[in-house]
């Protein structure tokens, strides 16, 4: 079960917890959801392609729809373009990263990267498990690879659970035919009283393992657990199966169980499209690595997502999120026919949570090259940090907390008054995305 989780190597990774304190600034959460679905788009997408689609873009033949405040390329975007009304594009967004590492590295903490610091830096989906608690199911799911960051200084009780997407093998094991739960649990009771350590953790490490590995033993032989990853052929098929769909479908199974997920982390990888970006079947080392695939996976199963929520009833209480660490440099594609990194342009999709639909906030130039509308309350373009507290504000979390006594002193998650990559500037949230 452990190393179906990633276990053993997160357990290595786990740091040592310490005492903190928390203090909060009073901020009024927007508390407009209860689960947030981050996908991360892995490469960054180009936003004058996707969704800060600009004309004469794509090549001959393709489709363009303007559907009041939203134009999409249709052809990439089929399903999404008769979706919307649900959604809300951000286009006043900029990163001060045009590295890879360190962008993603900002988008899904908060934070930008400090060699000194990113140890003891937690992803957003470990502060939300801390925030919102622990229930049945692991409060933070990370499908389709490590998210880049776990639970820090927060402790193992909040590290992600890692795995990919349908047919989670490792909840229960037949080897004792009718008999086997209860061998499971009789070797497992061994296990605990040889080891007495196990009842009383001798050090904070240890105990990082120890709840860990109690997490772990608590979803075995639990079908509300394992139901989770069981998923049939026709969603399979209607979530276009990908890597990506199953994930998906995992992440909308997750939130309808209604057990205890909280922050659902999917990668989405090889947006990095230099090269041949609209070449469809184009690979790089066996993997996608083109627009034109990528677009189609992420068109269908996002809107299958989106479909499956609203007729659950569960639509309203999930924030969706989509987003990659910069954006694409604007005008003529370069010389192979693709696009390279540009950071002071790029844009992210919201939807469900509260969000309100059919709406685009903040505008670029002609070509997408520069912001010229902010669009929001801060009269200033939107980084990734501000999507942070944006997500923290939809889930009823104090984006202002403060801890403080962690290991390197005072450390504060959201809002981050960092190395002044921001120009001073405070996080906050984007209030006018939601209704």
């Amino acid at each position: 079960m452990l190393a179906g989780l990633g276990g053993l190597g997160m357990m290595a990774a786990l740091p040592t917890s310490a005492q903190a304190d928390i203090v909060r600034s009073g901020a009024k959460p927007k508390n407009s959801a209860q689960v947030c679905i981050f996908i991360n788009l892995q490469g960054a997408p180009s936003h004058v392609d996707t969704f800060d689609y600009k004309a004469g873009n794509a090549p001959p033949g393709h489709n363009i729809v303007t559907n009041g405040a939203i134009t999409l390329n249709a052809t990439l975007f089929p399903n999404l373009s008769a979706l919307s009304s649900n959604l809300c594009l951000i286009r006043s967004m900029s990163s001060v990263e045009e590295a890879h590492p360190r962008g993603q590295w900002t988008v899904y903490t908060g934070h930008s990267s400090n060699p000194a610091f990113d140890n003891e830096t937690p992803h957003v989906g470990a502060v939300v498990a801390s925030e919102l608690g622990v229930g049945e199911f692991p409060s933070f799911l990370a499908l389709n690879g490590l998210p880049g960051a776990g639970a820090a200084f927060l402790g193992g009780t909040f590290a992600p659970t890692v795995t990919s997407g349908c047919g989670f093998p490792f909840f229960q094991h037949n080897f004792y035919g009718d008999s086997s739960q209860q061998r499971f649990n009789e070797k497992f009771n061994l296990l605990t009283s040889l080891d007495p350590s196990r009842a009383a953790p001798p050090d904070s490490s240890f105990s990082d393992f120890q709840a860990y590995y109690d997490s772990a033993k608590r979803m075995m032989y639990d079908t509300n657990i394992s139901n989770v990853f069981v998923c049939s052929g026709s969603d399979m098929a209607r979530y276009g199966s990908s890597a990506l769909g199953n994930a998906l479908l995992v992440a909308r199974q997750a939130v309808q169980a209604r057990n205890g997920v909280r922050f659902i982390h999917v990668l989405h990888q090889n947006w990095d499209t230099h090269v041949q970006m609209y070449a469809r079947g184009y690979t790089l080392a066996g993997i996608t690595a083109n627009l034109w695939d990528l677009s189609v996976e992420l068109d269908r199963g996002l809107a299958a997502l989106i479909n499956d929520l609203k007729a659950s009833g569960d639509f309203s209480r999930t924030l969706i999120i989509a987003v990659g660490e910069f954006g694409r440099t604007p005008g003529p594609q370069n010389g192979q026919a693709g696009r390279d990194h540009w950071k002071s342009a790029m844009c992210a999709l919201m939807t469900g949570g509260g969000v309100a639909g059919g709406r685009v906030i903040g505008a670029t130039d002609s070509i997408g090259q520069v912001v010229t509308d902010f669009g929001w309350s801060q009269n200033r373009n939107i980084y990734p940090q501000d999507i942070a507290a944006t997500m923290y504000s939809a889930l009823g979390i104090d984006w202002g907390t403060t801890i403080t006594g962690t290991p390197i002193g005072t450390y504060q998650y959201c809002p981050i008054i960092d190395d002044g990559s921001l120009n001073g500037e405070t996080p906050a949230p984007v209030n006018e995305v939601f209704a």
